[in-house]
């Protein structure tokens, strides 16, 4: 007979347990990515409070869990439901807490429910559903799943959202320049010149793993890291520990004039796919920050053969860069009847208006086909 449970750190589950489950091709959902946001001291202060739901079988073997956490705030999410929150305000009713099944600050697609059959994985999303109706949390929330994990929870769910990435593909380039030879001459013209800009100024851009740093260089990446959020009037959730503790999954992307470094990427590197997360710069220069962003992170998936550039999330400016628009999906459930019924009319209206945008985007596409 199964055994259903909630642990409320992710220290407590054998590490080796959890990623037979998790798999090794996406990086966020490792038992050492999310150990390292515990004991980086990255959660409880910003209203992410670990609930991990486990099954286990009758031999205490893992067979299901999922990454969840009770939330008393929307930030760090990256799908956005302030207006549902603001329309509960309004109504006199409570939105939180809610409890979100998801990888926090984390837009990035990947497993949500860790299991190796749809029986176990239905499992994991009934006990999440009646732990948040037993807690009289607001709703729960599957955000950024993949299609496998997204088809089990339109079984269980009647909210389902989607919106639009945009994510570089490797159709097997050589290089840079057999990559730029699908575009259009005129986007192709563009990105050379945004390069040359860069170049032009003397400012090279070398690429480091995360286990090669200095304490030096680690004080200036995540002072780029502090400082783009500060400018933003954000906040940099994340630690410096944090960023250590999972330094050998880190590329670290450095612009470099007259020997100092002037800017820097934090991306996170996976199997199949490149992750760009953070950047920051000391001082502005004309295409500093795509030359960082987009271009060196193509280089690296062409030369390592990464299937995938996900640069993180929104961004139209992308698509003439060879970045094209991928639906990311996530799932819902409401507790509040009248709020329920609005929102699976709303939901209908949102997602016809974003199929006609997703159209637009891709006849925006700077490629020949």
């Amino acid at each position: 007979m199964t055994q259903l449970s909630i642990c409320e750190s992710i220290i407590d589950i054998p590490a080796e347990q959890w990623n037979a489950l998790a798999g090794d091709i996406n990086p966020f959902i490792q038992h050492d990515f999310l150990s390292a946001l515990e004991t980086g001291q990255c959660l409880d202060g910003y209203g992410w409070k670990p609930k991990y739901f486990l099954i286990h079988d009758d031999n205490n073997e893992l067979i299901g869990a999922m990454p969840a956490y009770e939330k008393d705030n929307s930030y760090g999410e990256f799908v956005f439901d302030w207006a549902w929150a603001d329309a509960y305000q309004r109504a006199g009713i409570n939105y939180y807490p809610k409890l979100v099944i998801s990888i926090p600050y984390s837009p990035c697609q990947g497993p949500r429910i860790l299991a190796h059959d749809k029986e176990t994985k239905s499992l994991l999303i009934k006990f999440a559903l009646e732990f948040s109706n037993k807690n009289n949390y607001s709703s729960t929330h599957w955000l950024f799943n993949l299609a496998d994990d997204f088809k089990v929870l339109k079984q269980h769910t009647e909210l389902q959202r989607f919106d639009y990435q945009f994510h570089w593909k490797n159709h097997n380039y050589t290089d840079f320049d057999d990559f730029l030879s699908r575009l259009t001459s005129k986007k192709r013209k563009n990105i050379k010149q945004e390069r040359r800009k860069v170049s032009e100024k003397n400012i090279q851009v070398k690429t480091f793993n995360g286990s090669e740093l200095s304490d030096e260089e680690w004080n200036k990446i995540y002072h780029f890291y502090q400082i783009t959020f500060l400018k933003k009037s954000g906040s940099p959730t994340l630690s410096l520990n944090f960023f250590k503790a999972i330094a050998n999954k880190l590329l670290i992307i450095f612009a470099y004039k007259n020997n100092e470094i002037v800017a820097g990427a934090i991306c996170i590197i996976g199997k199949e796919t490149l992750y760009g997360r953070h950047w920051g710069c000391l001082e502005e220069y004309d295409g500093l920050h795509f030359e960082v962003c987009y271009y060196t992170g193509i280089e690296y998936c062409i030369q390592h053969d990464l299937k995938t550039f996900e640069p993180g999330a929104q961004g139209e400016h992308k698509i003439a860069r060879g970045f094209l628009p991928v639906k990311t999906v996530s799932a819902h459930s409401v507790a509040h009847p009248e709020f329920h019924r609005i929102l699976v009319d709303h939901l209908q209206r949102e997602n016809h208006a974003l199929e006609e945008y997703g159209v637009e985007l891709m006849n925006a596409s700077p490629y020949k086909d």
